[in-house]
C-alpha cells in the first residue's frame, strides 16, 4: 500500500518576530520585545509513550506486534490517521486560545531512518514535522523540535524506546554520529522557519560517566546546528533525566544555547507521601528543588527553559471517589510552581497535551471507542504496574518487596547504582515489570486490534480527534491564569 498523502497546509507568512534570539538571560524578536515561551509538549504523537496511548513496553515493540495482527495495508492506514488526528487545526486553535505560545514537538528518529538503512533519511518524516510546524504557525504558536529518542538510546527510560537497562547512545558513536546526521537534515530544512523556537537535541540524556560523554556530544552536535543554522536557539537538556547540572558547573555555556531543566515534583504523584496543601514547607520543598536545578543556569546568567513539568491526574475508575481532591491539590501544585517559574520570567512547557486521560490537557473521552475498547487492558496495565510514569506500586508490593529485600542484601550496591536518584524498586521495577512483563503483554495489546476493519480502525484514529476529547478544565484554567500574566 501507498501511504496516503500527508496533509500539510500552506506555510504560514513569516512570523513578524523573526527568529527568535538570545540577549542575555532573554529570549527577544527582532524587534528587541522579549518572548517568554509557555506551552506543552504535544506528547505521544512521533514518538509514542505508553502510559499516553495505552500500550505496553516500547513503541517499537508495540508497532511490531501490531503489524502482525493488522498486515502492512492496514497497519499504515491506521498509524496516518493517528498521526494526522492527534494533532490538527483545532487542536492548535484551541491551544492558542489559552494564550500559550510554544508547542514542544518529541519525535523518534525511527520515523526518518531505519536501523538497517542509518543515514538514508525518510522524507515523510520531516513532512510530518512541516505539517505540525505550519499548523501551528498559522495561530501563531511556535515549535521546538525535540529529539525524544535517540539511536541506542539516550537513557534507559522506556520513551528513548530502546528496552534496555543500558543507555547505549553513550557506548557506541555510530549512534551518536546518526544522530548528528539528523540534526544536520533538520537544521539544513528548518534554519529559515521563524516559527521554529529552536533544537532540543537530546531529550532527558543519562550519562552515568558524569556527563563526560555527554558534554563531548553536545559539543559536537552545537558545531554541527551552528555550521548550517547559525540562527536558532538550541535548547539543551541536563543530565540524569535532565535534573543534575552538577558536571556542567564552572564551563561556559556553548553558543546559542539555553540550558533546560525538567522539573517534575514529587507532591504530584501517586507515591508522594501526603497531599499538597500549600503550606509554608511544602512550598519551600517546590522552590528549594527548583533553585537547586538552576543553579548552572545562574551561574553563566542565562535564560532558563523548563521543558519538562506537570502532575500526573487521578482518574475516577483508579483513584476512588476522592479523585476530584486529589486533582484539586494536584492543580495547587502547578499553580505554585508557575509562581515560582513567573518571579524568575523562565520559558516553559508543561508534559502533556493530549493523552487518554493521565496527564493530558485534553484527552480521548472513555466513550471513544479506543479507549472504551481498551479500558480493560489499561486497568489490567495499572494493577500490574506494567508502566513506569506515575505507577501507584501498591497492588504489587507484596509481590516485589521480598525480592527487592533479597537483592539489596545479597548486592547492597544497588543502593548506589546509577542513576542516583532511583531507588531498589524502581531498579527492579525496569527490567522486571516494565521490560521483561511489558513485552509479554504486546500480543495481548495487539489482540484488541486483530480482524478490525478500516473502518473500525478510522474510529480508534479518530478517537484522538480534538472534537472527540475531553478538556481538562481544571488544569487549563491555571494555565490560562500563568499564560496572561505580563513581564
Amino acid at each position: 500500500m501507498v501511504n496516503k498523502p500527508i496533509p500539510v497546509p500552506p506555510a504560514p507568512a513569516p512570523a513578524p518576530t523573526g527568529i527568535l534570539k538570545l540577549k542575555g538571560e532573554k529570549l527577544i524578536d527582532k524587534n528587541g520585545n522579549q518572548i517568554i515561551l509557555k506551552g506543552a509538549a504535544v506528547g505521544g504523537w512521533m514518538n509514542m509513550e505508553n502510559f499516553i496511548t495505552g500500550y505496553p513496553g516500547h513503541e517499537t515493540g508495540m508497532r511490531e506486534a501490531l503489524l502482525e495482527v493488522l498486515g502492512q495495508e492496514k497497519y499504515d492506514f491506521f498509524f496516518d490517521r493517528f498521526l494526522e488526528y492527534f494533532f490538527d487545526d483545532k487542536d492548535a486553535e484551541f491551544f492558542a486560545s489559552l494564550g500559550l505560545n510554544c508547542l514542544r514537538v518529541p519525535f523518534n528518529y525511527h520515523h526518518f531512518e531505519d536501523d538497517m538503512n542509518p543515514g538514508v533519511f525518510k522524507e515523510r518524516g520531516f513532512q510530518w514535522l512541516d505539517r505540525i510546524i505550519n499548523i501551528c504557525g498559522k495561530h501563531g504558536i511556535y515549535t521546538i523540535l525535540d529529539l525524544h529518542a535517540a539511536p541506542g538510546g539516550q537513557s534507559t527510560g522506556w520513551h528513548c524506546d530502546s528496552g534496555l537497562t543500558r543507555a547505549l547512545f553513550w557506548e557506541h558513536v555510530d549512534f551518536q554520529n546518526r544522530a548528528i546526521k539528523l540534526w544536520e537534515a533538520l537544521a539544513e530544512r528548518y534554519k529559515h522557519n521563524t516559527w521554529v523556537a529552536g533544537y532540543n537535541p537530546l531529550n532527558e540524556p543519562a550519562d552515568s560517566k558524569k556527563a563526560q560523554r555527554l558534554l563531548a556530544w553536545y559539543d559536537r552536535v552545537n558545531k554541527a546546528i551552528l555550521d548550517i543554522d547559525p540562527d536558532h536557539i538550541q535548547f539543551y537538556d541536563g543530565n540524569t533525566y535532565a535534573a543534575d547540572f552538577s558536571d556542567f558547573m564552572g564551563r561556559p555555556p556553548m553558543p546559542n544555547s539555553v540550558y533546560a531543566i525538567h522539573d517534575y515534583s514529587g507532591f504530584g504523584f501517586p507515591a508522594s507521601p501526603e497531599l499538597y496543601t500549600a503550606s509554608a514547607d511544602q512550598k519551600s520543598v517546590l522552590e528549594k528543588t527548583f533553585l537547586r536545578k538552576i543553579a548552572y543556569n545562574e551561574e553563566i546568567k542565562g535564560h532558563i527553559w523548563n521543558g519538562e513539568f506537570g502532575p500526573v491526574y487521578a482518574r475516577e475508575w483508579a483513584d476512588g471517589p476522592q479523585w476530584e481532591e486529589i486533582n484539586k491539590a494536584r492543580y495547587m501544585v502547578l499553580r505554585d510552581q508557575l509562581t515560582i517559574y513567573d518571579a524568575k520570567e523562565i520559558s516553559w512547557s508543561i508534559w502533556l497535551y493530549k493523552d487518554i486521560g493521565f496527564q493530558g490537557m485534553v484527552y480521548a473521552s472513555p466513550d471513544s471507542p479506543y479507549v472504551k475498547k481498551l479500558q480493560p487492558f489499561i486497568e489490567k496495565k495499572k494493577e500490574l504496574a506494567a508502566d513506569a510514569w506515575g505507577v501507584d506500586l501498591s497492588a504489587v508490593k507484596d509481590t516485589f518487596q521480598p525480592l527487592e529485600d533479597w537483592l539489596v542484601k545479597n548486592g547492597p550496591a544497588i543502593k548506589k547504582k546509577y542513576p542516583p536518584t532511583w531507588n531498589p524498586a524502581r531498579h527492579l521495577g525496569r527490567p522486571v515489570r516494565n521490560i521483561l512483563l511489558a513485552e509479554c503483554l504486546y500480543p495481548e495489546y495487539a489482540e484488541y486490534f486483530t480482524d478490525l476493519s478500516e473502518a473500525e480502525l478510522e474510529a480508534f484514529a479518530a478517537s484522538f480527534k480534538f472534537e472527540n476529547c475531553v478538556q481538562r478544565q481544571g488544569l487549563n484554567t491555571v494555565l490560562r491564569e500563568h499564560a496572561a500574566i505580563k513581564h
